[in-house]
């Protein structure tokens, strides 16, 4: 086997791709640079020979992440049983929009390229899929590696991962957003507009009647522990949490490549929304209220 890569290479050019990789197999900043640094406490404990008949250090090293990516999702459900109230996905900003703050190449945050594999509502579907569901699609479907490849990571046949990636595919088909960006940054400055006025019946017209909230508080920080379903229910609990949160101010913002809102008091981010629509009305709320889940939001 030729010899084609170093320690060097293998250090440099890769991580942004398996920090991407990780977080939309995890949907968790944190888990996916713990996989992806796990991949390259690997690389390093491996002998120097080793190292220089490795032909792709990336492929070895995107080998090695999918693996730990998908034992940690063999175990994310038991540890999310645990957790207080509903997990969503770790939400994302915009570079452009960390006020203040340029970009960081150590901060994952920074190396995430934000395209619709990242909007809330994709990764909440990547939830419903088996951990062999979603590494299979996510690495297939989102980042083209051949079956054969992902085959190494499963061990399974490319014909089941191409089974697996199939069946994932039908989920996200299924529940395929069907809001065009300009169409929802009008919806979401329309709901913006009415909750500061706090109207009702405004709230009520831009919310699906079948619309469903769902907050992540995460035992630190106040957050409704079940989903809220149906418009008529969200449209006054919003209301009520203004009147319960006087100094809030409400920003336009990217919420994981998508147009959501932002909560900040006294210039500190307590409260991330994304949406999803129906027919150009809201049909799901996701709110991030953990602040664990929030330190990429610097304002």
């Amino acid at each position: 086997m030729g010899t084609a890569g170093t320690e060097h290479e293998a250090t440099v050019g890769d991580r942004r791709q398996l920090i991407n990789v990780a977080y939309r197999l995890l949907g968790s900043l944190t888990e996916a640079e713990d996989a992806v640094q796990e991949a390259y406490a690997r690389w390093y404990a491996l002998p120097r020979g080793r190292q220089e008949e490795t032909v792709s250090p990336g492929a070895w090293l995107t080998t090695v992440t999918g693996r730990v990516c998908l034992d940690v999702l063999g175990s994310a459900r038991a540890r999310r049983e645990r957790y207080v109230g509903a997990w969503l996905p770790d939400p994302l900003p915009a570079h452009a929009e960390r006020d203040g703050y340029g970009a960081d190449p150590a901060d994952p945050a920074d190396q995430m390229v934000l395209d619709e594999s990242v909007t809330m509502a994709f990764l909440v579907v990547l939830e419903s899929m088996t951990p062999a569901e979603r590494v299979a699609f996510v690495l297939h479907d989102v980042f083209r590696y051949p079956f054969a490849e992902i085959a190494g990571i499963l061990r399974r046949t490319p014909a089941a991962c191409k089974q697996l990636a199939a069946s994932g595919r039908r989920r996200v088909r299924d529940a395929r957003t069907r809001a065009t960006p300009a169409g929802q940054a009008d919806v979401v400055r329309q709901v913006k507009a009415a909750w500061e006025r706090k109207d009702i019946a405004a709230l009520v017209d831009l919310l699906d009647p079948a619309a469903v909230m769902t907050a992540d508080g995460g035992g630190r920080a106040g957050a409704v522990l079940r989903p809220i379903e149906g418009g008529g229910r969200i449209a006054p609990y919003m209301v009520a949490i203004a009147d319960k949160a006087p100094g809030l101010e409400l920003l336009e913002r990217s919420v994981n490549g998508a147009p959501g809102l932002v909560a900040r008091r006294d210039g500190v981010v307590v409260t991330v929304a994304a949406f999803d629509l129906a027919e150009g009305r809201v049909s799901r709320i996701w709110v991030v209220r953990n602040p664990e889940k929030l330190r990429p939001w610097v304002g």
